[in-house]
């Protein structure tokens, strides 16, 4: 990394929003937020974070408004903050565009996994405890391989990505930053477990979407480095004129057509495949939420989603493009690029110590919030899908909520470790962001057939997931060999092409595998199987009630695996049996494939390749088009994620509210009493 520049902040700033012992600083804030919420939530509301169910799952009752705030905010990570920044530096506008379209189709797509996801097994705790119901164990930990993979790199990616950003701005130690971000997280999840962490993400988001909105405003409207679209037009015009960007139409910085810009595209969709599918904390929304109403908190979030690293791009990426030769601008090397350092720089630059500071606050604000998803995530899976299924099939529930804690701490050295081994060897966010398609993309046609196609063959999956991962790794290595003069390095093998090869290869021959072997030797599966995992014994009907067309059922539900019966609780599950209508649920897999697909298809297909073959580079006006729709969504999303929340659950804030005035009346009073049919919060 460049260190041709102090630090625009001193270091005191770094540990004032990373260091939890010291009780100081942004970290311990959220941290005594969180146990005030947990307060409130036990003493207030129905339900307590001390029952394994709250912990993990929220008691499956969420509304649609925070589960689309939750999914913004653990779909927010330091790079979709930096890397999205640093594809805007490196290609002008297209990068924006791929970096946000490419990471929102998966979140739409995954609407369809929500939905038959209540559909096929409403009660279960992870992805993980589906495919060992009904493929078995050997299946079972070849999945969880891939699972546990992909909380590994995308957590390594948040701590990379946050470390880095964190000593550039103030020059704190990056081993310190590595261990004192998941470490800090650590304390508020053990705390509050699922619901509380959906609360703290919910003012994470709103923050993030307050700062944002004042480097947008700044750098379109007040600065006087910048200060408006034209301006902005100019100076990137200029910028091109200086050094062209190779690839792009005349090599302008203001056109959709990138050559490289394309191609990042397509890694950035593979790899984000992967990392939503095999993400348990992407499954642990779906999990929290009311059935009713996942796939509507999923096409919602998606979308408000895209507005984040869009407009955050466009803003400060654009801005280190077009501050290039300003003296308050540092200069960068392509290794600081590839370290996510554009934004933070062109923040510096424009407000100095007051814009490095609001940089330093809204990356640790997604750092943690992602962080905390990945915590409870990798907590659920430790949990359920090997202390329980391998180690205690009968543990208890304090038993497991113990575990739930211990994995939570372990997991948050484990990041920290990670992190201080990937900075030593070199490997950037740049780097791993591409990459993860490589190691991850086989196994996501696998993962999404095993829970939506009955006529998926098991053998067919594993054989896609395993081979497809063993072409990724060998299409990777002999792509770099073959440009690079047999040099394979770090540096030779993070190039476009390279990983473009060995992300198609991946996803590829995994889905074809995958899908002719189920084709050729179709199963016949009951899903009333996956029905059955952690069912309540007090559900007579709910799904199961769709009847399979194999006609042996009753046959079936009388093998029901051990794998089913080692995930299997005690412990009552708030979900009613009219949430879970199969006619419902059905209307709602049908929305969800028909929008996300249709939605998916504009994205990336019908907006920006149509502007990619036009080689049309956009004067000012076009540039302003581009700004305005883009604070347009902006606004609209923040509204999703922030005002529509606090409307759908105007019924529990005001009964909290009423709770507190009582308490603060007549001490004690306010106490939430359970009435005869269960509350829903």
């Amino acid at each position: 990394m460049s260190q041709s520049t102090e630090p625009v902040l001193p270091q005191g700033a770094g540990y004032g929003v990373t260091d939890m012992p010291a009780l100081v600083g942004i970290g311990i804030f959220f941290s005594v937020f969180m146990l005030v919420l947990t307060a409130f939530q036990s003493r207030y509301t129905g339900f307590s974070p001390k029952s394994s169910e709250e912990f993990n799952t929220a008691s499956r009752s969420v509304k649609p408004g925070l589960i689309a705030a939750g999914i913004v905010s653990a779909w927010t990570w330091a790079a979709t903050l930096l890397q999205s920044s640093a594809v805007a530096y490196k290609f002008g506008i297209s990068g924006p565009w791929w970096y946000g379209a490419g990471a929102t189709v998966q979140v739409l797509l995954f609407a369809q996994l929500a939905a038959k996801l209540k559909l096929n097994a409403p009660y279960a705790h992870t992805w993980l405890e589906i495919v060992g119901a009904r493929w078995g164990t050997v299946a079972h930990l070849v999945f969880m391989f891939f699972g546990l993979a992909t909380n590994i790199i995308v957590s390594s990616m948040l701590i990379l990505g946050g470390s880095a950003t964190v000593t550039s701005l103030t020059g704190m130690n990056t081993i310190a930053a590595c261990f004192l971000i998941p470490l800090g997280v650590a304390i508020y999840v053990v705390v509050g477990g699922m619901r509380a962490t959906l609360l703290c993400d919910y003012t994470h988001t709103a923050v993030l979407f307050a700062i944002i909105f004042v480097f947008v405003f700044t750098v379109y409207a007040t600065s006087d480095k910048i200060g408006s679209p034209s301006a902005m037009h100019e100076l990137l015009v200029a910028a091109s004129d200086a050094a062209p960007v190779a690839g792009n139409a005349h090599g302008s910085y203001v056109t959709m057509r990138s050559k490289n810009g394309l191609i990042f595209g397509v890694i950035n969709v593979i790899g984000n495949f992967a990392t939503v599918f095999q993400d348990q904390a992407y499954w642990q929304r779906a999990i929290a939420s009311r059935p009713a109403s996942c796939v509507k908190a999923y096409l919602l979030g998606g979308l408000a989603w895209f507005a984040i690293p869009f407009m955050f791009s466009t803003t400060l990426g654009l801005s280190a493009v077009a501050l290039r030769n300003d003296p308050a601008m540092r200069p960068l090397s392509p290794e600081d690029v590839s370290a996510g350092l554009p934004a933070s720089a062109a923040a510096a630059a424009l407000l100095g110590k007051s814009g490095a500071a609001a940089l330093l606050i809204v990356l640790f604000l997604a750092v943690t919030s992602a962080t905390s998803a990945e915590l409870i995530a990798v907590s659920s899976l430790l949990t359920y899908d090997v202390y329980k299924k391998y180690f205690n099939p009968k543990a208890t529930e304090s038993q497991i909520l113990r575990v739930s804690h211990a994995m939570v701490a372990l997991f948050a050295i484990v990041m920290g470790i990670l992190g201080t081994i990937f900075f030593y060897i070199g490997i950037s966010m740049g780097w791993l962001y591409t990459f993860m398609g490589v190691i991850l993309g086989s196994a996501v046609v696998p993962i999404a057939v095993c829970i939506c196609w009955r006529r998926a063959n098991k053998w067919g999956a594993l054989a896609g997931a395993v081979i497809g991962f063993c072409c990724g790794i060998i299409a990777w290595l002999v792509t770099t060999a073959t440009l690079n003069n047999s040099l394979i390095n770090v540096t030779t093998s993070g190039g476009d092409f390279e990983m473009l090869a060995g992300n198609l290869a991946s996803i590829g021959v995994g889905g074809i595998i995958t899908c002719v072997s189920s084709c050729l030797w179709p199963e016949n599966f009951d899903f009333d199987i996956t029905r059955a995992i952690n069912a309540p014994a007090s559900s007579h009907s709910g799904p199961s009630a769709i009847s399979s067309d194999n006609g042996h059922e009753s046959e079936k539900k009388a093998s029901v695996s051990s794998d089913v019966a080692s995930v299997t609780s005690n412990s009552m599950i708030p979900v009613e049996d009219d949430d879970l209508n199969p006619i419902g649920l059905k209307r709602a897999f049908r929305f969800a494939a028909w929008s996300s697909i249709i939605l998916a298809l504009i994205l990336l297909i019908i907006i920006p390749l149509p502007l990619f073959f036009a080689q049309t580079v956009y004067g000012v006006r076009g540039l302003e088009a581009w700004v305005v729709i883009g604070m347009i969504w902006a606004f609209f999303s923040a509204f999703t994620v922030v005002i529509y929340p606090l409307w759908e659950s105007r019924v529990a804030l005001a009964q909290i509210s009423k709770g507190i005035i009582k308490d603060i009346f007549a001490k004690g009073s306010g106490k939430f009493t359970r009435p005869s049919e269960t509350s829903r919060a």
